[in-house]
Protein backbone atom coordinates (compact mmCIF):
# COMPACT_ATOMS: atom_id res chain seq x y z
CA UNK A 1 0.00 0.00 0.00
CA UNK A 2 3.37 2.23 0.82
CA UNK A 3 5.02 1.76 -2.96
CA UNK A 4 3.14 4.31 -4.53
CA UNK A 5 3.84 7.13 -2.19
CA UNK A 6 7.28 5.92 -1.46
CA UNK A 7 7.86 5.99 -5.19
CA UNK A 8 5.87 9.52 -5.83
CA UNK A 9 8.43 11.07 -2.81
CA UNK A 10 10.98 9.57 -4.53
CA UNK A 11 10.63 11.39 -7.50
CA UNK A 12 9.82 14.61 -5.98
CA UNK A 13 13.29 14.02 -4.10
CA UNK A 14 14.98 13.80 -7.15
CA UNK A 15 13.12 16.07 -9.09
CA UNK A 16 14.47 18.75 -6.25
CA UNK A 17 17.74 17.60 -6.31
CA UNK A 18 17.80 18.00 -10.05
CA UNK A 19 16.34 21.47 -10.12
CA UNK A 20 18.93 22.52 -7.78
CA UNK A 21 21.97 21.57 -9.18
CA UNK A 22 20.77 22.37 -12.77
CA UNK A 23 19.55 25.79 -11.06
CA UNK A 24 23.24 26.22 -9.06
CA UNK A 25 25.13 25.31 -12.58
CA UNK A 26 23.31 28.63 -14.05
CA UNK A 27 24.40 30.50 -11.46
CA UNK A 28 28.10 29.41 -11.16
CA UNK A 29 28.27 29.50 -14.90
CA UNK A 30 26.92 33.22 -15.00
CA UNK A 31 29.78 33.99 -12.12
CA UNK A 32 32.25 32.65 -14.51
CA UNK A 33 31.80 34.91 -16.94
CA UNK A 34 31.18 37.56 -14.80
CA UNK A 35 34.28 39.27 -14.58
CA UNK A 36 34.88 39.24 -18.43
CA UNK A 37 31.46 40.66 -18.90
CA UNK A 38 32.12 43.71 -16.75
CA UNK A 39 35.39 44.46 -18.20
CA UNK A 40 33.69 44.68 -21.58
CA UNK A 41 31.26 48.05 -20.88
CA UNK A 42 30.20 50.48 -18.69
CA UNK A 43 26.91 52.55 -18.39
CA UNK A 44 26.98 54.75 -15.39
CA UNK A 45 25.22 57.96 -16.19
CA UNK A 46 24.40 60.46 -13.64
CA UNK A 47 20.22 60.57 -12.47
CA UNK A 48 19.62 64.11 -11.95
CA UNK A 49 17.24 64.96 -9.03
CA UNK A 50 15.32 67.27 -10.51
CA UNK A 51 11.35 67.33 -10.42
CA UNK A 52 11.30 68.61 -14.49
CA UNK A 53 12.55 64.90 -15.42
CA UNK A 54 10.07 62.96 -13.95
CA UNK A 55 7.58 62.83 -16.70
CA UNK A 56 10.36 61.18 -18.89
CA UNK A 57 11.37 59.20 -16.43
CA UNK A 58 8.11 57.70 -15.95
CA UNK A 59 7.81 57.33 -19.87
CA UNK A 60 11.26 55.53 -19.82
CA UNK A 61 9.61 53.20 -16.70
CA UNK A 62 6.55 52.07 -18.53
CA UNK A 63 8.14 51.06 -21.64
CA UNK A 64 10.01 48.78 -19.83
CA UNK A 65 7.83 47.08 -17.48
CA UNK A 66 5.56 46.80 -20.74
CA UNK A 67 8.29 45.32 -22.40
CA UNK A 68 9.00 42.97 -19.60
CA UNK A 69 5.28 42.55 -19.08
CA UNK A 70 4.76 40.95 -22.83
CA UNK A 71 7.58 38.78 -22.72
CA UNK A 72 6.47 37.71 -19.56
CA UNK A 73 3.46 36.93 -20.58
CA UNK A 74 4.50 34.76 -23.38
CA UNK A 75 6.47 32.84 -21.32
CA UNK A 76 3.98 32.19 -18.85
CA UNK A 77 1.47 30.77 -21.05
CA UNK A 78 4.33 28.63 -22.91
CA UNK A 79 5.71 27.35 -19.49
CA UNK A 80 2.75 27.29 -17.18
CA UNK A 81 1.22 25.13 -19.65
CA UNK A 82 4.09 22.71 -20.80
CA UNK A 83 4.34 21.95 -16.93
CA UNK A 84 0.17 21.18 -16.49
CA UNK A 85 0.87 18.68 -18.56
CA UNK A 86 1.75 16.41 -15.84
CA UNK A 87 4.64 13.65 -16.02
CA UNK A 88 8.20 14.53 -16.71
CA UNK A 89 6.76 18.13 -17.83
CA UNK A 90 5.75 18.72 -14.62
CA UNK A 91 8.67 17.41 -12.32
CA UNK A 92 11.42 19.19 -14.08
CA UNK A 93 9.59 22.91 -15.02
CA UNK A 94 7.76 23.45 -11.99
CA UNK A 95 10.26 23.14 -9.36
CA UNK A 96 12.34 25.34 -11.67
CA UNK A 97 10.11 28.14 -11.13
CA UNK A 98 9.19 27.78 -7.45
CA UNK A 99 13.72 28.19 -7.07
CA UNK A 100 13.52 30.96 -9.92
CA UNK A 101 10.67 32.81 -8.00
CA UNK A 102 12.88 32.79 -4.58
CA UNK A 103 16.49 33.68 -6.48
CA UNK A 104 16.38 37.71 -5.21
CA UNK A 105 16.73 40.39 -8.14
CA UNK A 106 20.57 40.71 -7.33
CA UNK A 107 20.84 36.86 -8.26
CA UNK A 108 20.19 37.79 -11.79
CA UNK A 109 22.89 40.69 -12.09
CA UNK A 110 25.29 38.14 -13.68
CA UNK A 111 23.30 36.77 -16.38
CA UNK A 112 21.39 40.22 -17.10
CA UNK A 113 25.31 41.52 -17.57
CA UNK A 114 26.71 39.08 -19.30
CA UNK A 115 24.52 38.18 -21.64
CA UNK A 116 22.70 41.56 -22.38
CA UNK A 117 25.12 44.41 -21.58
CA UNK A 118 28.30 42.44 -22.79
CA UNK A 119 27.39 41.62 -25.33
CA UNK A 120 24.79 44.08 -27.08
CA UNK A 121 27.15 47.09 -25.73
CA UNK A 122 26.05 50.34 -24.71
CA UNK A 123 22.46 51.25 -23.62
CA UNK A 124 20.89 49.17 -25.50
CA UNK A 125 22.63 46.32 -24.18
CA UNK A 126 21.99 48.08 -20.68
CA UNK A 127 17.85 48.20 -21.52
CA UNK A 128 17.49 44.70 -22.63
CA UNK A 129 19.60 43.90 -19.40
CA UNK A 130 16.57 46.04 -16.69
CA UNK A 131 13.84 44.58 -18.93
CA UNK A 132 14.89 40.64 -18.29
CA UNK A 133 15.13 41.91 -14.63
CA UNK A 134 12.18 43.51 -14.45
CA UNK A 135 10.70 39.92 -16.49
CA UNK A 136 12.36 38.04 -13.64
CA UNK A 137 10.11 39.99 -10.65
CA UNK A 138 6.55 39.48 -13.27
CA UNK A 139 6.92 35.92 -14.88
CA UNK A 140 6.81 33.47 -11.82
CA UNK A 141 3.34 33.87 -10.41
CA UNK A 142 1.65 34.25 -13.99
CA UNK A 143 3.40 30.80 -14.52
CA UNK A 144 1.96 29.43 -11.79
CA UNK A 145 -1.30 31.03 -11.99
CA UNK A 146 -1.57 29.33 -15.67
CA UNK A 147 -0.29 26.09 -13.93
CA UNK A 148 -3.24 26.12 -11.41
CA UNK A 149 -6.00 27.14 -13.71
CA UNK A 150 -5.09 24.41 -16.09
CA UNK A 151 -4.43 21.87 -13.69
CA UNK A 152 -7.76 22.76 -11.94
CA UNK A 153 -10.32 22.63 -15.07
CA UNK A 154 -13.01 20.15 -14.30
CA UNK A 155 -12.94 16.84 -15.25
CA UNK A 156 -16.15 17.19 -17.18
CA UNK A 157 -14.95 19.56 -19.31
CA UNK A 158 -11.83 18.27 -20.62
CA UNK A 159 -13.90 14.75 -21.16
CA UNK A 160 -16.96 16.77 -23.55
CA UNK A 161 -13.67 17.88 -25.50
CA UNK A 162 -12.00 14.57 -25.62
CA UNK A 163 -15.34 13.08 -26.73
CA UNK A 164 -15.64 15.39 -29.63
CA UNK A 165 -12.30 15.08 -30.95
CA UNK A 166 -10.97 18.32 -29.88
CA UNK A 167 -7.19 18.74 -29.64
CA UNK A 168 -4.45 21.18 -30.22
CA UNK A 169 -5.23 24.48 -31.12
CA UNK A 170 -8.84 24.15 -31.07
CA UNK A 171 -8.25 23.29 -27.73
CA UNK A 172 -6.12 25.59 -26.16
CA UNK A 173 -8.94 28.63 -27.90
CA UNK A 174 -11.76 27.10 -26.48
CA UNK A 175 -10.76 25.44 -22.95
CA UNK A 176 -7.82 26.13 -21.81
CA UNK A 177 -6.58 29.74 -22.53
CA UNK A 178 -10.41 30.59 -21.26
CA UNK A 179 -9.97 28.85 -18.00
CA UNK A 180 -7.05 30.80 -17.49
CA UNK A 181 -8.22 34.37 -17.94
CA UNK A 182 -9.63 35.18 -14.62
CA UNK A 183 -6.49 34.02 -12.75
CA UNK A 184 -4.32 35.29 -15.87
CA UNK A 185 -6.12 38.68 -15.35
CA UNK A 186 -5.02 39.25 -11.37
CA UNK A 187 -2.01 37.97 -11.78
CA UNK A 188 -1.30 40.32 -14.63
CA UNK A 189 -1.94 43.24 -12.08
CA UNK A 190 0.37 41.58 -9.71
CA UNK A 191 3.30 41.16 -11.78
CA UNK A 192 2.99 44.84 -12.61
CA UNK A 193 2.83 45.89 -9.03
CA UNK A 194 5.75 43.22 -8.77
CA UNK A 195 7.53 45.25 -11.21
CA UNK A 196 7.09 48.59 -10.12
CA UNK A 197 8.41 47.40 -6.50
CA UNK A 198 11.40 46.23 -7.78
CA UNK A 199 11.82 48.91 -10.03
CA UNK A 200 14.89 50.38 -8.09
CA UNK A 201 16.78 47.02 -7.90
CA UNK A 202 16.44 46.71 -11.67
CA UNK A 203 17.53 50.01 -12.86
CA UNK A 204 20.61 50.76 -11.14
CA UNK A 205 22.42 47.51 -11.60
CA UNK A 206 25.86 47.32 -9.21
CA UNK A 207 27.99 44.49 -9.36
CA UNK A 208 31.94 45.39 -7.56
CA UNK A 209 33.16 48.24 -9.51
CA UNK A 210 30.89 47.68 -12.44
CA UNK A 211 27.94 50.35 -12.40
CA UNK A 212 25.05 50.15 -14.94
CA UNK A 213 22.04 52.82 -14.87
CA UNK A 214 19.02 53.98 -16.62
CA UNK A 215 16.99 56.84 -16.37
CA UNK A 216 13.66 56.15 -14.79
CA UNK A 217 11.56 56.26 -12.19
CA UNK A 218 13.00 53.38 -9.87
CA UNK A 219 16.66 54.83 -10.33
CA UNK A 220 15.19 58.52 -9.12
CA UNK A 221 13.82 56.92 -5.80
CA UNK A 222 16.89 55.17 -5.77
CA UNK A 223 19.08 58.45 -5.99
CA UNK A 224 16.68 59.95 -3.71
CA UNK A 225 16.52 57.80 -0.93
CA UNK A 226 20.55 57.59 -1.02
CA UNK A 227 20.71 61.60 -0.90
CA UNK A 228 17.96 61.71 1.64
CA UNK A 229 15.78 64.36 -0.21
CA UNK A 230 12.22 63.18 1.24
CA UNK A 231 10.81 66.25 -1.50
CA UNK A 232 12.09 64.19 -4.14
CA UNK A 233 10.78 61.10 -2.98
CA UNK A 234 7.21 62.29 -2.37
CA UNK A 235 7.42 63.92 -6.14
CA UNK A 236 8.51 60.35 -7.33
CA UNK A 237 5.85 58.32 -5.84
CA UNK A 238 3.02 60.83 -6.75
CA UNK A 239 4.41 60.38 -10.09
CA UNK A 240 4.40 56.87 -10.10
CA UNK A 241 0.83 56.36 -8.45
CA UNK A 242 -0.37 58.60 -10.88
CA UNK A 243 0.55 56.18 -13.58
CA UNK A 244 -0.51 53.08 -12.09
CA UNK A 245 -3.88 54.98 -11.20
CA UNK A 246 -4.27 55.47 -15.00
CA UNK A 247 -3.63 51.80 -15.79
CA UNK A 248 -6.44 50.53 -12.93
CA UNK A 249 -8.94 52.85 -14.15
CA UNK A 250 -8.29 52.33 -18.28
CA UNK A 251 -6.86 48.36 -18.04
CA UNK A 252 -7.13 46.80 -15.06
CA UNK A 253 -11.21 47.50 -13.79
CA UNK A 254 -12.28 46.94 -17.45
CA UNK A 255 -10.46 43.92 -17.33
CA UNK A 256 -11.22 42.23 -14.55
CA UNK A 257 -15.05 42.56 -15.09
CA UNK A 258 -14.46 41.36 -19.02
CA UNK A 259 -12.56 38.23 -17.02
CA UNK A 260 -15.95 37.10 -15.08
CA UNK A 261 -17.46 35.88 -18.26
CA UNK A 262 -14.63 33.05 -17.94
CA UNK A 263 -15.83 31.35 -14.98
CA UNK A 264 -17.00 28.20 -14.62
CA UNK A 265 -20.46 27.94 -14.27
CA UNK A 266 -23.08 25.36 -13.55
CA UNK A 267 -25.95 26.90 -15.45
CA UNK A 268 -25.89 29.51 -18.45
CA UNK A 269 -25.18 33.24 -17.12
CA UNK A 270 -27.74 35.68 -17.23
CA UNK A 271 -26.19 38.89 -16.20
CA UNK A 272 -25.42 41.61 -18.77
CA UNK A 273 -22.17 41.40 -21.05
CA UNK A 274 -19.47 43.44 -19.51
CA UNK A 275 -18.10 46.20 -21.45
CA UNK A 276 -14.33 46.62 -21.78
CA UNK A 277 -14.65 50.82 -21.18
CA UNK A 278 -11.92 51.96 -23.32
CA UNK A 279 -10.09 48.97 -24.61
CA UNK A 280 -13.02 48.42 -26.92
CA UNK A 281 -11.86 51.10 -28.94
CA UNK A 282 -9.10 48.62 -29.59
CA UNK A 283 -11.41 45.46 -30.24
CA UNK A 284 -10.23 45.55 -33.82
CA UNK A 285 -6.07 44.79 -32.62
CA UNK A 286 -7.99 41.60 -30.86
CA UNK A 287 -8.03 39.13 -33.62
CA UNK A 288 -4.37 40.29 -35.14
CA UNK A 289 -3.06 39.75 -31.39
CA UNK A 290 -4.69 35.96 -31.16
CA UNK A 291 -2.72 35.24 -34.60
CA UNK A 292 0.16 36.47 -33.20
CA UNK A 293 -0.01 34.71 -30.24
CA UNK A 294 -0.59 31.36 -32.37
CA UNK A 295 2.19 32.00 -34.73
CA UNK A 296 4.13 31.99 -31.16
CA UNK A 297 3.13 29.36 -29.52
CA UNK A 298 2.91 27.01 -32.51
CA UNK A 299 6.17 24.56 -31.28
CA UNK A 300 8.89 25.20 -33.02
CA UNK A 301 9.46 21.83 -34.27
CA UNK A 302 6.08 22.06 -35.77
CA UNK A 303 7.47 24.43 -37.82
CA UNK A 304 10.33 22.68 -38.49
CA UNK A 305 8.96 19.32 -39.22
CA UNK A 306 6.68 21.64 -41.89
CA UNK A 307 9.22 22.60 -43.51
CA UNK A 308 11.42 19.22 -43.65
CA UNK A 309 7.88 17.71 -44.83
CA UNK A 310 7.68 20.69 -47.79
CA UNK A 311 11.29 19.30 -48.94
CA UNK A 312 10.36 15.81 -48.57
CA UNK A 313 7.52 16.21 -51.09
CA UNK A 314 9.87 17.68 -53.64
CA UNK A 315 10.31 15.51 -56.72
CA UNK A 316 13.99 15.19 -56.34
CA UNK A 317 12.74 13.05 -53.28
CA UNK A 318 10.47 10.29 -53.16
CA UNK A 319 9.80 7.28 -50.64
CA UNK A 320 12.29 5.77 -48.28
CA UNK A 321 14.51 8.47 -49.19
CA UNK A 322 12.80 11.41 -48.18
CA UNK A 323 11.45 9.47 -44.91
CA UNK A 324 15.59 9.10 -44.45
CA UNK A 325 16.44 12.39 -45.00
CA UNK A 326 13.56 13.86 -42.96
CA UNK A 327 14.23 11.50 -39.71
CA UNK A 328 18.25 12.46 -40.16
CA UNK A 329 17.71 16.23 -40.17
CA UNK A 330 15.48 15.98 -37.08
CA UNK A 331 17.67 13.90 -35.44
CA UNK A 332 20.54 16.45 -36.28
CA UNK A 333 18.54 19.40 -34.95
CA UNK A 334 17.24 17.48 -31.54
CA UNK A 335 21.18 16.42 -30.99
CA UNK A 336 22.45 19.71 -31.58
CA UNK A 337 20.30 20.87 -29.16
CA UNK A 338 21.08 18.41 -27.02
CA UNK A 339 25.05 18.67 -27.08
CA UNK A 340 24.62 22.28 -26.36
CA UNK A 341 22.41 22.03 -23.37
CA UNK A 342 24.86 18.84 -22.15
CA UNK A 343 27.59 21.51 -22.35
CA UNK A 344 26.20 24.04 -20.71
CA UNK A 345 25.41 21.68 -17.92
CA UNK A 346 28.21 20.11 -17.85
CA UNK A 347 30.05 23.81 -17.68
CA UNK A 348 28.41 24.84 -15.17
CA UNK A 349 29.22 22.27 -12.92
CA UNK A 350 32.55 22.71 -13.41
CA UNK A 351 32.17 26.19 -13.18
CA UNK A 352 30.16 25.62 -9.66
CA UNK A 353 33.35 22.58 -8.52
CA UNK A 354 35.54 25.52 -9.11
CA UNK A 355 33.74 27.90 -6.82
CA UNK A 356 33.28 25.68 -4.36
CA UNK A 357 36.77 24.42 -3.99
CA UNK A 358 38.16 28.06 -3.58
CA UNK A 359 39.33 29.27 -0.24
CA UNK A 360 36.18 30.99 1.35
CA UNK A 361 35.87 33.98 2.92
CA UNK A 362 35.54 34.61 6.34
CA UNK A 363 31.91 35.67 6.06
CA UNK A 364 30.95 32.22 4.95
CA UNK A 365 30.33 31.32 8.29
CA UNK A 366 27.72 34.01 9.09
CA UNK A 367 25.36 32.22 6.53
CA UNK A 368 23.72 29.28 8.77
CA UNK A 369 23.18 32.09 11.32
CA UNK A 370 21.88 34.50 9.12
CA UNK A 371 19.37 31.98 7.23
CA UNK A 372 18.27 30.88 10.11
CA UNK A 373 17.55 34.93 10.91
CA UNK A 374 16.11 35.42 7.54
CA UNK A 375 13.79 32.80 7.86
CA UNK A 376 12.53 33.31 11.02
CA UNK A 377 11.11 37.19 9.98
CA UNK A 378 9.54 35.53 6.71
CA UNK A 379 7.78 33.28 9.12
CA UNK A 380 6.57 35.84 10.77
CA UNK A 381 5.89 38.23 7.77
CA UNK A 382 4.10 35.54 6.42
CA UNK A 383 2.09 34.83 9.49
CA UNK A 384 1.15 38.40 9.37
CA UNK A 385 -0.56 38.09 5.90
CA UNK A 386 -2.18 35.40 6.46
CA UNK A 387 -3.95 37.17 9.23
CA UNK A 388 -5.38 40.01 7.31
CA UNK A 389 -5.53 38.91 3.90
CA UNK A 390 -7.62 35.95 4.22
CA UNK A 391 -10.73 38.09 6.12
CA UNK A 392 -10.41 40.66 3.67
CA UNK A 393 -10.78 38.03 0.81
CA UNK A 394 -13.53 36.39 2.59
CA UNK A 395 -15.18 39.77 3.49
CA UNK A 396 -14.56 40.40 -0.66
CA UNK A 397 -16.52 37.33 -1.78
CA UNK A 398 -19.39 38.32 0.48
CA UNK A 399 -19.77 42.38 -0.83
CA UNK A 400 -18.37 43.21 -4.51
CA UNK A 401 -18.87 47.01 -3.74
CA UNK A 402 -16.12 45.69 -1.28
CA UNK A 403 -14.19 43.80 -3.81
CA UNK A 404 -14.04 46.88 -6.17
CA UNK A 405 -12.45 49.20 -3.61
CA UNK A 406 -10.16 46.78 -2.20
CA UNK A 407 -8.45 45.45 -5.42
CA UNK A 408 -7.32 48.91 -6.66
CA UNK A 409 -5.95 50.10 -3.21
CA UNK A 410 -4.34 47.53 -2.76
CA UNK A 411 -2.73 47.64 -6.12
CA UNK A 412 -1.51 50.96 -5.68
CA UNK A 413 -0.15 50.35 -2.17
CA UNK A 414 1.42 47.08 -3.39
CA UNK A 415 3.44 48.85 -6.32
CA UNK A 416 4.83 51.77 -3.74
CA UNK A 417 8.73 50.73 -3.57
CA UNK A 418 10.29 49.83 -0.43
CA UNK A 419 12.58 52.96 -1.01
CA UNK A 420 9.31 54.89 -0.08
CA UNK A 421 9.24 53.03 3.26
CA UNK A 422 13.19 54.41 4.19
CA UNK A 423 12.39 57.40 5.65
CA UNK A 424 9.35 56.51 7.98
CA UNK A 425 11.58 52.88 8.65
CA UNK A 426 14.53 54.96 9.75
CA UNK A 427 12.42 57.29 11.27
CA UNK A 428 9.54 55.88 13.36
CA UNK A 429 10.58 52.06 13.59
CA UNK A 430 14.32 51.96 14.39
CA UNK A 431 14.51 54.91 16.26
CA UNK A 432 11.70 53.91 18.57
CA UNK A 433 12.85 49.94 18.88
CA UNK A 434 16.21 50.20 18.75
CA UNK A 435 16.73 48.21 15.90
CA UNK A 436 16.31 46.89 12.55
CA UNK A 437 14.68 43.42 13.39
CA UNK A 438 10.85 44.78 13.07
CA UNK A 439 11.96 46.93 10.47
CA UNK A 440 13.00 44.17 8.77
CA UNK A 441 9.75 42.29 9.22
CA UNK A 442 7.72 45.31 7.96
CA UNK A 443 9.61 45.94 4.65
CA UNK A 444 9.53 41.73 4.11
CA UNK A 445 5.57 42.25 4.52
CA UNK A 446 5.22 44.70 1.94
CA UNK A 447 6.81 42.56 -0.90
CA UNK A 448 5.22 39.53 0.77
CA UNK A 449 0.87 40.19 1.48
CA UNK A 450 0.18 41.37 -1.92
CA UNK A 451 1.03 37.45 -3.55
CA UNK A 452 -1.69 36.26 -1.00
CA UNK A 453 -4.00 38.58 -1.51
CA UNK A 454 -4.50 38.71 -5.41
CA UNK A 455 -4.38 35.24 -5.44
CA UNK A 456 -7.19 35.01 -2.49
CA UNK A 457 -8.74 37.59 -4.73
CA UNK A 458 -8.65 35.63 -8.25
CA UNK A 459 -10.13 32.10 -6.34
CA UNK A 460 -13.23 33.81 -4.28
CA UNK A 461 -13.86 35.60 -8.03
CA UNK A 462 -13.50 31.96 -9.49
CA UNK A 463 -15.99 30.60 -7.53
CA UNK A 464 -19.30 29.98 -9.34
CA UNK A 465 -22.30 32.04 -8.91
CA UNK A 466 -24.81 28.76 -8.54
CA UNK A 467 -23.07 27.28 -5.85
CA UNK A 468 -23.53 30.58 -3.77
CA UNK A 469 -27.26 30.77 -4.57
CA UNK A 470 -27.48 27.23 -3.33
CA UNK A 471 -25.71 27.70 -0.19
CA UNK A 472 -28.39 30.80 0.16
CA UNK A 473 -30.86 28.00 -0.53
CA UNK A 474 -30.08 25.97 1.76
CA UNK A 475 -29.97 28.69 4.62
CA UNK A 476 -25.99 28.37 5.50
CA UNK A 477 -24.91 31.01 7.63
CA UNK A 478 -21.93 33.01 6.30
CA UNK A 479 -19.51 31.28 8.99
CA UNK A 480 -20.97 27.82 7.27
CA UNK A 481 -20.78 29.20 3.78
CA UNK A 482 -17.31 30.38 4.52
CA UNK A 483 -16.01 27.33 5.87
CA UNK A 484 -18.24 24.62 3.69
CA UNK A 485 -17.81 26.82 0.07
CA UNK A 486 -15.54 29.56 0.09
CA UNK A 487 -12.56 28.16 1.90
CA UNK A 488 -12.17 25.14 -0.11
CA UNK A 489 -13.07 26.69 -3.42
CA UNK A 490 -9.67 29.17 -2.35
CA UNK A 491 -7.73 26.71 -1.16
CA UNK A 492 -5.51 25.95 -4.04
CA UNK A 493 -5.29 29.70 -4.92
CA UNK A 494 -4.53 29.92 -1.23
CA UNK A 495 -1.16 27.60 -2.09
CA UNK A 496 0.36 29.05 -5.28
CA UNK A 497 -0.39 32.46 -3.49
CA UNK A 498 1.84 31.11 -0.56
CA UNK A 499 4.37 29.98 -3.10
CA UNK A 500 4.26 33.20 -5.08
CA UNK A 501 4.72 35.36 -1.74
CA UNK A 502 7.56 32.98 -0.11
CA UNK A 503 9.17 33.91 -3.40
CA UNK A 504 8.48 37.44 -2.97
CA UNK A 505 9.81 37.42 0.28
CA UNK A 506 13.09 36.00 -0.43
CA UNK A 507 13.38 38.72 -2.58
CA UNK A 508 12.33 41.44 -0.09
CA UNK A 509 15.63 40.25 1.74
CA UNK A 510 17.45 42.47 -0.33
CA UNK A 511 15.54 45.53 0.35
CA UNK A 512 15.24 44.82 4.39
CA UNK A 513 18.30 43.91 5.37
CA UNK A 514 20.55 46.49 4.20
CA UNK A 515 18.59 50.01 4.16
CA UNK A 516 20.74 53.13 2.80
CA UNK A 517 19.55 56.06 3.88
CA UNK A 518 21.30 59.49 4.05
CA UNK A 519 25.06 58.36 3.87
CA UNK A 520 23.84 55.56 6.59
CA UNK A 521 23.35 52.26 6.28
CA UNK A 522 21.22 50.33 8.12
CA UNK A 523 21.27 46.22 8.68
CA UNK A 524 20.44 43.49 10.36
CA UNK A 525 21.78 39.66 10.38
CA UNK A 526 20.54 38.15 7.44
CA UNK A 527 20.73 35.90 4.51
CA UNK A 528 19.53 39.46 2.23
CA UNK A 529 21.86 41.66 3.98
CA UNK A 530 25.18 39.68 3.30
CA UNK A 531 23.82 38.82 -0.30
CA UNK A 532 23.93 42.84 -0.61
CA UNK A 533 26.98 43.54 0.77
CA UNK A 534 29.17 40.75 -1.37
CA UNK A 535 27.00 42.24 -4.28
CA UNK A 536 28.90 45.82 -3.86
CA UNK A 537 32.20 44.75 -2.61
CA UNK A 538 32.14 42.59 -5.66
CA UNK A 539 32.78 39.16 -3.80
CA UNK A 540 31.64 36.63 -5.95
CA UNK A 541 32.55 33.56 -4.09
CA UNK A 542 30.02 35.25 -1.48
CA UNK A 543 27.39 35.95 -3.51
CA UNK A 544 27.15 32.51 -4.75
CA UNK A 545 27.46 31.22 -1.72
CA UNK A 546 24.83 33.33 -0.18
CA UNK A 547 22.62 32.22 -3.73
CA UNK A 548 22.90 28.48 -2.87
CA UNK A 549 22.11 28.70 0.19
CA UNK A 550 18.71 30.46 -0.51
CA UNK A 551 18.28 28.30 -3.46
CA UNK A 552 19.21 24.97 -1.05
CA UNK A 553 16.45 26.28 1.80
CA UNK A 554 14.08 26.78 -1.05
CA UNK A 555 14.51 22.99 -2.58
CA UNK A 556 13.60 21.82 1.24
CA UNK A 557 11.12 23.95 1.87
CA UNK A 558 8.81 23.25 -1.32
CA UNK A 559 9.62 19.82 -1.59
CA UNK A 560 8.69 19.20 2.20
CA UNK A 561 5.91 21.49 2.35
CA UNK A 562 4.28 23.66 -0.87
CA UNK A 563 4.42 21.03 -3.58
CA UNK A 564 2.55 18.37 -1.01
CA UNK A 565 0.39 20.84 -0.07
CA UNK A 566 -0.45 22.13 -3.68
CA UNK A 567 -0.94 18.31 -4.66
CA UNK A 568 -3.66 18.07 -2.05
CA UNK A 569 -5.66 21.16 -2.67
CA UNK A 570 -5.75 20.35 -6.90
CA UNK A 571 -6.89 16.83 -6.35
CA UNK A 572 -9.50 17.51 -3.30
CA UNK A 573 -11.00 20.79 -4.15
CA UNK A 574 -10.81 20.69 -7.44
CA UNK A 575 -14.22 22.07 -9.06
CA UNK A 576 -15.95 19.34 -10.91
CA UNK A 577 -18.96 18.94 -12.04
Amino acid sequence: MDAVPSTISARRLMGGTISFLLVAAIIALFFAYQKRAMSLVHYPPNIAISLSHLPYYAFCSFYRMLAAYIVALIFSIIYGMSAARGGQWERILIPVVDIAQSVPVVGFFPAAIYFFVALARGRLGVEMAVVFLIFTSQAWNMTLGIYESVKTIPADSNESLQAFGVTGWLRFQRLLMPACVPKLVYNSILSWVAGWYYLTACEIITVGPANYRLPGIGSFLMEAANDGQIFAILAGLVVLLAVIVLMDVIVWQPLTEWSEKFRFEFSASSGPAHSLGMLDVFGGIGPAVLRMLRTILLPPWQVVARGLDKVAHTPALSGAVAKRTSRLLRLFLIGSLVIFLAWAVGAGLVALAHALIRPWPPEAKQIPGAMLMSFGRLVIAYAISLAWTVPCALAASESAKFKRILTPVAEIAGAVPATAFFPLIVLFVVRLTGGMNLASILLILTGMQWYLLFNLLAGVNSVPEDLREAARAFGLSRFATWRKLILPAVMPSLITGSLTAWGGGWNALIVSEYVPFRGQTYTVNGLGALLQVATWAGNGTMILLSLLSMVLVVVVLNRLVWRRLYDNATERYRLDY
